[in-house]
């Protein structure tokens, strides 16, 4: 018996019913079987379905005899089913990966619920995918599993079949099935959810809910969408028929007045001709299921007035009473904002003519994100070394909890916000300053960059169009005309940033102020950092920092990180950290898997970890001055080059290992190669070219250069082989040291050979595998 039986009905779906039982069957957890019920389909399903069956013994194939519609398709489906839990999947949905594990995890947590409630995405045709808005609902906070009475707020999530799956113990001795015609999953899920004894929910997404350009069966004008007052009939007939339900009376007639509503005011929907007869039985409905002293929501009181009254008419004056209204606020608005917008400017242009104070400097990065980076260190800097100074950071409203308290927050746009930038002599950004920023006459412009440049930047990227989207190159040339100075980390991107930033600036080649905290921070910092991330003690932390593909709409996973686990072995963890463009997490944290996309400090992760794995980012030139491990995963480099470009082939001059695929790097760090004497020579000569100025002194030189003015005697720079970084928690563990050598045989990985490795255990470190001669 297996664990899921995967119902999927088909009917006119070839373009994707490949894709759909392909997300299935390639599923992690394989104790699934699938049922595809080719609903008489005109199109090829049935030959798709046959096809997969044929190919693989999980898959059933059930042909019908003529078309019964989607409801009664799945009944179909249910006959055949086996399994301890039923999935409903429509044809040209999808499962994501890993979606059947994750809900068989869950179900196994929350003690086999009756309904397991888990998330889903839409995706467009235009290739952009949105997550569900009512997600929170998900939460897995609280006790588990529960009724719905214990929370109602479940109903705001859509109600649809797709997104729970059902122990099919309940759904047998409930007799739920469904009925024929549109609308079908509402007399399903409106019953079950309120017969279940227990609930549970996963927040994950799970179900990928395809919206086609066209094609969709609710989205076409048919009289069928009548069907929707017989679905309401058996949802409150299952209410008759169960007293015990009775107080979900009110909320099930307001859900169906809103759904007779929003159905009547799709205009694609019902027929010419058809609207009144609609509406006249909406009205009869509203009559029958009317329950005395329910209170509506003023969002809502318009589609119920329709609903009540049953004319149109009455309703379109009401309608356009309100269309009124709401465009007398947005003019109103529209006018304060202007207002306030031209306010603004004066002020602005008021303070401009106000004294500069010396003592004053505004710090911003990643365009109102957090404190951090490279500004935030120099913003420390400027504190710590000008005395008397007085700081300011620009960020979001939500961001501001990152800030220092010793320095002054500030909101973009704000009056506060112009009068800093009007009257404050420093100025210091790591991307483009605000772009109606009005340089004065002795006030300081520092670009501080985000990193070492190994993709391509500024100026060439103008025939790039992937990666520049949209970019207005006169803009960013406007924006470093007005720069008057440039940090650099080392010659390299001194080199760059003169070339495709040009302009009149100076640069600073003092290394990267961030990465001074590596060269300060102690054991002790390390532990405490470790134990706030939640790795456990004596474990093996790698951070997985890939940066963001110009060439991809979404975000890209390349590595089944749980595999990645589960072939490490269980003194590996995983620190998660997902580029911020995305803003979405990598992963979903989960035992040794620990998603760190908000976390606000990447230097602080970067303490935290023992070992850094990353494609393309600039993180692995920071990274490589903490004399720490670096393995390189790319497995998309020609893709990469096309869309972006590098300014040195990485293969040629690595920071230690690369993998080339999965396999090569679950085999790179099985076999010790990672921290192996051949990856340590090439961080050394990595770090001696990008990291010859990071020795923890680089904020400090800018501050004595820019704002004390001193031309000669700054901080001398320590060679790369003098300086003292403070050490891993790894590389300090007996345990966990003795953990990273292979004392036994090295474990086979299928296609993947290891060289040099055979029999008893091997001087692994020795071993070059994946590894390039620098030049």
């Amino acid at each position: 018996m297996p664990r899921f039986s995967v119902i999927v009905p088909a009917y006119q779906v070839r373009a994707y019913l490949h894709e759909c039982m392909a997300s299935v069957l390639e599923q992690s957890f394989t104790d699934v079987e699938l049922i595809a019920v080719d609903d008489c389909s005109p199109d090829a399903c049935g030959e798709i379905i046959d096809e997969f069956a044929a190919r693989d013994p999980r898959v059933r194939a059930v042909h019908l005899k003529e078309n019964v519609g989607l409801g009664r398709a799945r009944n179909a489906g249910m006959r055949y089913a086996t399994g301890d839990y039923l999935v409903f999947l429509d044809g040209d949905d999808t499962l994501t990966p890993h979606a059947l594990r994750e809900i068989a995890d869950r179900i196994k947590e929350t003690g086999d619920p009756d309904v397991l409630v888990y998330d889903y995405a839409r995706t467009f045709w235009s290739g952009e995918t949105v997550r569900n808005v009512q997600a929170g609902r998900l939460t897995e906070k609280g006790p588990a599993p529960f009724r719905l009475d214990d929370r109602p707020g479940l109903l705001n999530v859509l109600m649809v079949v797709w997104n729970k799956a059902y122990r099919r113990e309940f759904v047998e001795r409930e007799r739920f099935t469904f009925p024929p015609g549109y609308y079908e999953d509402t007399p399903w899920t409106y019953p079950v959810l309120m017969t279940a004894e227990t609930i549970a929910t996963l927040d994950r997404v799970c179900v990928h809910y395809r919206q086609r350009r066209r094609g969709s069966i609710l989205g076409t004008t048919s009289a069928r969408h009548f069907d929707i007052f017989d679905q309401y009939d058996r949802v409150f007939a299952h209410l008759d028929a169960h007293p015990e339900l009775a107080h979900w009376r009110p909320v099930l007639f307001r859900r169906m007045v809103d759904h007779l509503s929003a159905v009547f005011l799709k205009r694609d929907r019902l027929p010419a001709g058809s609207r009144a007869a609609f509406l006249r039985k909406a009205r009869a409905h509203y009559g029958r299921y009317r329950v005395r002293g329910v209170g509506v929501p003023s969002s809502n009181r318009l589609r119920h007035a329709l609903v009540r009254l049953g004319s149109h008419r009455t309703y379109r004056a009401l309608w356009t009473a309100a269309r009124l209204h709401r465009r007398a606020a947005r003019l109103a608005g529209a006018l304060a904002r202007g207002v306030r917008a031209a306010a603004l400017r004066l002020h602005y242009g008021v303070q401009r003519r106000l004294p500069l104070r010396a003592d004053r400097a505004v710090f911003a990065g990643y365009g109102g994100r957090g404190h951090g980076c490279n500004p935030g260190a120099l913003e420390a800097a400027f504190r710590t070394h000008a005395p008397g100074m007085r700081t300011a950071w620009v960020a979001d409203p939500e961001f501001h909890h990152t800030i220092p308290t010793g320095t002054r927050r500030l909101t973009p746009g704000s009056v506060a916000y112009w009068t800093a930038l009007a009257r404050s002599k420093y100025l210091v950004d790591n991307i483009g300053f605000d772009r109606r920023l009005v340089k004065r006459t002795g006030q300081i412009l520092i670009q501080t960059q985000h990193g070492t440049p190994l993709k391509h930047m500024g100026l060439d990227l103008q025939d790039r169009p992937a990666a520049a989207r949209g970019t207005d190159f006169a803009e960013l040339l406007r924006d470093a005309d007005r720069w008057d100075y440039c940090l650099s980390g080392n010659r390299h991107s001194t080199l760059v940033w003169e070339r495709v930033f040009p302009a009149a600036y100076t640069t600073l080649e003092y290394g990267q102020p961030r990465n001074d905290v590596f060269q300060r921070a102690t054991s002790a910092d390390v532990a405490r950092l470790r134990e706030s991330l939640g790795i456990p003690a004596g474990a093996v932390a790698v951070l997985y920092a890939p940066t963001h593909r110009d060439y991809l709409r979404t975000q890209r996973t390349a590595l089944d990180l749980e595999r990645v686990l589960r072939r490490l072995g269980p003194r590996f963890v995983l620190l998660t950290r997902a580029h911020h463009a995305y803003r979405a997490p990598l992963a979903r944290s989960g035992g040794r898997l620990i998603d760190v996309s908000d976390h606000p400090s990447v230097e602080s992760l970067c303490l935290a970890s023992d070992a850094l794995v990353t494609d393309y980012s600039s993180i692995m030139f920071d990274y490589a001055g903490l004399d720490r491990p670096i393995v390189i995963h790319a497995d998309d480099r020609e893709a990469y080059e096309a869309a972006r470009g590098t300014y040195f082939d990485l293969r040629a001059f690595p920071p230690g290992a690369i993998a080339r695929s999965e396999d090569e790097l679950i085999d790179i760090f099985a076999t010790g190669h990672w921290r192996g004497s051949r990856s340590a020579q090439l961080r050394a000569a990595f770090r001696e070219r990008f990291c010859p100025y990071d020795d923890g002194r680089a904020a400090e030189r800018v501050v004595r250069r820019v704002v004390l003015g001193e031309t000669a005697g700054l901080p001398a720079v320590v060679p790369p082989d003098e300086r003292h970084p403070v050490p891993s928690a790894a590389s300090r563990t007996p345990a966990a040291t003795t953990a990273l050598i292979p004392a036994r045989t090295v474990p086979g990985v299928p296609g993947v050979p290891v060289p040099g490795v055979s029999g008893a255990a091997t001087e692994v470190a020795e071993v070059p595998v994946s590894f390039v001669d620098p030049p």
